[in-house]
């Protein structure tokens, strides 16, 4: 423990150091306009800088009419499959869709009955932790972070592996397939040992039964008495199918090619996925938009009042309510302006849980603000292009009605995309591009070097 004088010096050290930190970090904002910089790697219309090639997943918002951009009604593409068309398949069939999506973005085709029953078998058979791995990497440093949970795992397994750093496909290809069937256990044990230490409740440690789909040993795993319904594990399914690939461009996905470019092992590039992932501006964000609800609930009195709805949304935009972010979570995105397909399926699935769960007049209220929300955007904000929900909107709400904890919507997002980012990894190393590197401009001023006895 430090002593008080300690720690005073500390604080007072840290103080000057952040303000000179922060001071030699400003650079002038004219000066990206000026130099033509494209900040987040996309231009002011919303359309991203072209860096790569993929045929893994295809992100549409808008079509060329004349050389001119018009935006249009988002659209999402697994390996060239609409995923409006796959959600629609499975659930007629009255199938669980997300192990048929992993082998879809991993092997570029659909699977046939047998292809896919051998492949659930495989990911069955992967679904078993190293020995001692729980009790030794997860109950005995559990972390209040479950992202930092599987982050740490991850770097572990490296461990357990005679051939971590063996980066040919068909290595990395059982790599890849190995942590999709470990994740969600992972996971599920970094929350109840979080939950247990941190929160003075009972420890559960259920193991996986091989007979179920990655939707329901999640619930089986998460839930005490591991009881679930049919509904429930369909909405889960579907959240993790709408999850798990969104194009190369998407900020993961990025880190997930520049990583893998520089020729690391399959664990470093995973751990920094997700720690791409874990930032509120990225798969944070569900969580951020049940607690913009959960204030906006305690400060609306009627939450069917447009006006009332609208004068709180301003707040939220003015900096005045809630975190005083100016943001309004859940709506806008990098890339879709008049919607998220993602959405659109998730809140009409999400009507159905909404009903069985007694919570339509909270459904009702995420859906006036979808409505209400571009509307007061476009009153106060300039621009570019256009604003609708995300996926984020209404993700967060599904989560809730499973009962959830909060702690595990970013990681459950993880156990989805690790397939996306196992296919854009195995994509990098197939085409044996060159190290990422962009350019960055330095606009320092030159100095000359003072000599210690002239500071």
């Amino acid at each position: 423990m430090k002593s008080g004088k300690s720690e005073k010096f500390e604080g007072k050290m840290l103080d000057e150091l952040r303000s000179l930190a922060e001071k030699s970090s400003f650079i002038n904002p004219e000066l990206f306009t000026k130099y033509e910089v494209k900040r987040g790697l996309r231009d002011l219309d919303g359309k991203g800088v072209l860096v790569g090639l993929t045929e893994i997943g295809e992100v549409r918002s808008y079509i060329i009419d004349e050389k001119d951009m018009i935006p249009a009604p988002g659209r999402l593409f697994y390996r060239g499959i609409d995923i409006s068309d796959m959600v629609n398949g499975f659930l007629s069939d009255g199938r669980y869709g997300f192990e048929e999506t992993c082998y879809l973005l991993l092997f570029g085709n659909l699977p046939g009955k047998q292809e896919l029953k051998d492949f659930e078998q495989l990911l069955s058979d992967y679904r078993k932790l190293p020995e001692d791995f729980v009790r030794d990497m997860i109950l005995k440093a559990p972390s209040k972070d479950i992202m930092n949970s599987l982050a740490r795992s991850v770097l572990a397994l490296y461990s357990f592996d005679d051939n971590a750093d063996d980066n040919s496909v068909k290595n990395v290809l059982k790599q890849c397939i190995r942590l999709t069937a470990y994740f969600p256990l992972i996971a599920v044990y970094g929350y109840q040992a979080f939950s247990h230490y941190h929160g003075n409740n009972s420890l559960y440690i259920h193991s996986p039964r091989p007979d179920l789909s990655t939707a329901e040993i999640i619930l089986q795993m998460l839930r005490p008495d591991s009881n679930y319904s049919k509904l429930e594990a369909t909405l889960l399914d579907l959240a993790l199918v709408l999850h798990a690939e969104h194009g190369g461009g998407n900020n993961s996905s990025f880190v997930t090619h520049v990583v893998t470019s520089s020729g690391t092992d399959t664990y470093s590039v995973i751990a920094a996925a997700l720690g791409s992932l874990k930032g509120p501006r990225h798969g944070g964000a569900n969580i951020k938009v049940i607690q913009m609800f959960e204030d906006m609930k305690q400060n609306l009195k009627h939450w069917d009042d447009d006006n009332e709805i609208e004068n709180y949304l301003m707040k939220l935009l003015n900096k005045e309510a809630f975190d005083r972010s100016g943001l309004i979570y859940g709506i806008g995105h990098a890339v879709y302006s008049i919607s998220d397909p993602r959405a659109v399926i998730l809140k009409e699935h999400a009507a159905k849980l909404a009903k069985e769960k007694g919570l339509e007049d909270e459904f009702n209220l995420y859906s006036k603000v979808e409505k209400l929300a571009p509307e007061v955007i476009a009153q106060i904000r300039k621009m570019y292009k256009g604003v609708s929900a995300n996926v984020d909107f209404y993700s967060g709400l599904v989560y809730r009605m499973l009962n959830i904890p909060h702690e595990m919507f970013t990681p459950i997002f993880a156990i989805s995309r690790i397939v996306g980012w196992s296919a854009h990894r195995i994509e990098e190393i197939v085409n044996a591009g060159k190290i990422i590197r962009p350019a960055y401009k330095s606009v320092a001023k030159r100095h000359d070097y003072t000599p210690m006895d002239a500071r």
